[in-house]
C-alpha cells in the first residue's frame, strides 16, 4: 500500500508541476496576443494558445483526480484545517484555468478588450496561488 501511495503522490506532483507550467505560460502568450497587430502572427499565437490550453487541461484532470485519491483514499489531510484551506485554493486554481479558457474564447472571436499590461498582472495569479498551496502543504498550519 505504501508503494501505491508514493506513486500516486509522485504522479500528482509531476502533473501539478506540468499543469502550472501551462498556467504560467498561457497568459504570457495572451500578453502577445493582446498587443499583436499582424494577422499571421496573431493566428500563430492563437494556435499556440489552443494547443497549450488543451494540453494543460489533459494534465489538470488527472492531477486533480490524483489529489482527490490522496485525500479520500489515503486520508492525507483528512479533517485538517490546512487541507480545507488547500482545497479552497485548488478550487481557485480551477477557476483560473476556466478564466484562461474564457479569455481564449474571446481571442478566438476577436473580441479581446484587455491590454497586455492587464494580462501581465493576470499572469501573477497562479504564482500566488501555487505559493499559498505549497505553503499550506509544507507547514500544515
Amino acid at each position: 500500500m505504501m508503494n501505491a501511495y508514493l506513486w500516486v503522490k509522485t504522479l500528482h506532483i509531476v502533473l501539478i508541476t506540468s499543469w502550472f507550467a501551462g498556467l504560467f505560460y498561457l497568459p504570457r502568450i495572451y500578453v502577445n496576443l493582446a498587443d499583436e497587430k499582424n494577422p499571421e502572427a496573431y493566428a500563430r499565437l492563437l494556435g499556440m494558445s489552443d494547443r497549450l490550453f488543451r494540453f494543460m487541461t489533459i494534465l489538470a484532470i488527472p492531477a486533480v483526480l490524483l489529489g482527490l485519491i490522496l485525500w479520500l483514499l489515503f486520508g492525507i489531510g483528512a479533517g485538517d484545517a490546512w487541507m480545507h484551506a488547500k482545497l479552497f485554493f485548488v478550487i481557485l486554481v480551477i477557476g483560473y484555468h476556466h478564466a484562461c479558457w474564457s479569455l481564449l474564447k474571446k481571442f478566438r472571436a476577436g473580441v479581446n478588450n484587455k491590454s497586455g499590461v492587464w494580462y501581465r498582472w493576470f499572469n501573477e495569479v497562479p504564482v500566488i496561488l501555487l505559493l499559498v498551496i505549497v505553503a499550506l502543504v509544507i507547514f500544515k498550519p
